[in-house]
């Protein structure tokens, strides 16, 4: 029977931001002896990407200091009557255009629920770090199966581009997708988005291969210097995140469709099914929303209306609404009227 190391042999390494002695090793054996597999997680080793295929080859050194994440909440339903009516980003193409966060549900198998009744093909998903201490916890890889839904890695609190690149490169060492949602928010009263920093996080981004769709305020100007820094998508804020105010200015969301070469989706805000039908009405590719549906008394049926609304608004759009008149005009003729 092998005899366990003897404390001097341990070695002395930082893992997800805690003290932790363990065996000499490769990263591999470090994230099994956590009760992790190698093939749901990345990791990050010493401010480097370690590579999943190389986990199993690189050995852990005295002092080094690791970083090990997994998605978090941050099914395809009926596409509905139009069948024909898809859009695309980044070479990719969906029938719903409603986009569903992973957050604020009580737990995974709701969220899971409430997606399959929204027909959400994607779904945001945040970078955190495992819980060392409990590994066998469920994950959102569990319930939500990203074979079948789209899963967008997003980087929601994050307050420098530096962080926000950071998250995103160990997104696509964890799951492989290039698909993000970038978001770099000024300050944390608001939420609102630091212009300055993100659209320097999208030049970089952009460069190193990712196909970001961008938290943006509702701004036309801004929002085409997104889409020349790289964008595939703009996404203005309606409102505040999570504040459920609805729309707060269609003129300028009606500018930023107008002068977009790439979708525009509304991100935050929404309250009910009428906000998201006015996103769709003012000519947006879809809507992405996450507290309407998670904090609805009955999320399940908020988000079958969500699916409803966005499916209205949509053909209402597509259909061209009448023109808006000053004064009444009737409906039937006044020709031989008694």
């Amino acid at each position: 029977m092998a005899s366990s190391p003897s404390p001097a042999a341990l070695l002395s390494l930082t893992v997800n931001g805690e003290p932790r002695r363990t065996a000499p090793g490769t990263i591999a054996d470090l994230v099994r002896s956590l009760e992790l597999d190698p093939a749901k997680v990345a990791v990050e080793r010493n401010g480097e990407i370690a590579p999943r295929s190389t986990l199993a080859q690189v050995p852990l050194a005295d002092g080094d200091v690791l970083e090990i994440v997994h998605f978090v909440g941050g099914g395809q339903g009926d596409t509905g009557p139009d069948d024909d009516d898809t859009w695309t980003v980044a070479g990719r193409t969906f029938r719903s255009r409603l986009i569903v966060g992973t957050g604020k549900y009580k737990d995974f198998a709701q969220n899971a629920a409430a997606v399959e009744a929204s027909g959400a093909e994607i779904v945001t998903v945040a970078v955190r770090r495992v819980n060392v201490s409990d590994p066998k916890a469920p994950m959102l890889t569990d319930f939500i199966d990203p074979r079948k839904i789209t899963y967008l890695p997003n980087t929601a609190g994050c307050f420098t581009a530096e962080d926000a690149i950071r998250t995103l490169r160990l997104a696509r060492e964890a799951g492989g997708w290039d698909l993000v949602k970038l978001e770099v928010l000024g300050e944390a009263k608001t939420l609102y988005p630091n212009m300055v920093e993100t659209i320097r996080a999208t030049e970089v981004l952009a460069k190193e291969g990712f196909a970001p769709m961008v938290y943006c305020t509702d701004d036309p100007i801004a929002a085409k210097q997104l889409e020349d820094a790289g964008a595939v998508a703009v996404m203005p804020l309606g409102a505040p995140i999570g504040s459920g105010l609805g729309i707060q200015n269609r003129v300028t969301i009606r500018l930023i469709v107008e002068g977009a070469k790439v979708p525009v989706l509304v991100d935050a805000g929404v309250g009910t099914a009428s906000d998201a039908a006015v996103a769709m009405e003012l000519g947006c590719d879809g809507v992405l929303m996450n507290t309407a549906i998670a904090e609805a008394k009955d999320p399940l049926r908020m988000a079958r209306a969500m699916k409803l609304a966005v499916e209205a608004g949509r053909a209402a759009y597509r259909a061209g609404r009448m023109a808006t008149r000053k004064y009444a005009d009737p409906s039937s003729p006044l020709a031989g009227l008694i």
